[in-house]
């Protein structure tokens, strides 16, 4: 009776750890030694606890595969600053250092170069702290304009502000064409008229914007035809707030074929037409 109890443990002990091992490959068997006032043996099943690998991703597994076909990571790829390498931490701070210095009117994005005094032939025509531009929010001027910091800024602004956003999907604009910036002039040079905001340096006038695969979209072909005209619709409109006075095609025939922009300022506001 007694050997058939202790059969009766020992195979109950072996199924067990069949069991439990089939469940768990890490388990094992570890045998207690049976005391010495009884015939049972006793079983201890214990499981080793380890952390569970998370499986790789499928972007490090693809890499492994084919790590030419994959876009590159790292900190030098990183949008964030404080992932960047010191090396190209450096080349930016270069390149934001040169920019300062050819900046004009206290700002970065206004790249140009300081003129000082300008004198007109005609008495009410000249410039008091004139500046020399020759790109505006990262788009370069046809030919370095002359201008005070007051028009260069509406511009910045204006440009900033209405003409890369209008023309993000068609450009991105890389160049405004320019029809005339200062000039000692009268209005529209007819004689015997009112000097021009082109001989104060408050005015400058804009033909055409050049996007960067090479299209050049005009206010003389655009004003009449889509998607131009809902375009320069837009950005004729956006520039009056910038400034005092905006003229395009609908004013007169003097502006059939650009946007005379100027900062006058008029006590019923600005006057855009």
């Amino acid at each position: 009776m007694r050997g058939l109890g202790r059969c009766f443990w020992i195979c109950l002990a072996v199924l067990t750890a069949s069991t439990a091992s089939a469940a768990a490959p890490e388990t094992s068997l570890v045998p207690v030694t049976r005391p010495a006032n009884t015939d049972e043996v006793a079983i201890v099943v214990t499981q080793k606890i380890r952390p569970v690998l998370r499986p790789a991703s499928p972007q490090v597994t693809a890499a492994a595969a084919r790590p030419s076909d994959l876009p590159l990571f790292g900190p030098e790829h990183s949008i964030r600053p404080f992932l960047r390498p010191e090396e190209l931490e450096q080349q930016i701070l270069f390149k934001n250092r040169k920019r300062r210095k050819t900046s004009v009117c206290g700002d970065i994005d206004i790249q140009g170069k300081a003129v000082g005094q300008v004198n007109g032939k005609i008495k009410a025509c000249g410039i008091k702290d004139a500046v020399q531009i020759t790109s505006i929010s990262g788009v370069k001027l046809s030919r370095p304009s002359t201008m005070d910091c007051g028009t260069a800024q509406a511009l910045n602004t204006w440009v900033d502000k209405t003409v890369k956003p209008t023309f993000k999907r068609r450009g991105p604009v890389v160049e405004l064409q320019v029809a005339a910036h200062y000039a000692c002039r009268t209005r529209n040079n007819r004689k015997g008229a009112r000097i021009s905001e082109h001989g104060k340096g408050r005015a400058i006038d804009i033909s055409g914007f050049r996007m960067a695969d090479g299209e050049v979209v005009t206010v003389l072909d655009g004003w009449r035809k889509n998607p131009s005209k809902k375009q320069l619709t837009k950005i004729w409109r956006g520039a009056c707030g910038p400034f005092g006075t905006v003229l395009g095609p609908n004013s007169d025939r003097y502006h059939r074929d650009h946007f005379h922009l100027d900062t006058a300022r008029y006590r019923s506001g600005a006057y855009c037409r």
